[in-house]
């Protein structure tokens, strides 16, 4: 199990690195791997099945309509901005996308500006 959570972390760091996201750290939240933008997690990797990522609740709302065999959620994050992902479901490209919608919405107002610049 814990080869496929590393897989899915290494993953998502290759993804960041190809976005060019900047101020990226290698962290965790709630025990599990994460990455954060001004200390704050934008991804987690919950387990070898789930990405957590950060997403506003309008964006949410759309995703969850859009594509529900990719992107669902329980009870837990009702109401919250994070939305779970399953890994396997969602390509690269989309997950880059992804994860650049995660980190602007997490990053500084300051460091968000610079990159959108």
């Amino acid at each position: 199990m814990a080869c496929h959570v590393d897989a899915i972390f290494e993953r998502l760091k290759r993804l960041a690195a190809e976005a060019g996201l900047p101020d990226v750290e290698k962290s965790t939240s709630y025990g599990n791997p994460a990455l954060k933008v001004g200390g704050k997690s934008f991804v987690a990797v919950k387990n070898a099945e789930t990405i957590v990522i950060s997403i506003s609740l309008d964006d949410k709302d759309h995703l969850l309509e859009m594509a529900p065999d990719v992107y669902f959620q329980t009870d837990h994050y009702v109401g919250w901005p994070y939305l779970p992902v399953r890994a396997a479901m969602i390509g690269d490209e989309e997950l880059r996308l992804r994860l650049i919608g995660a980190w602007l919405f997490r990053a500084p107002k300051k460091l968000a500006a610079r990159f959108t610049a």
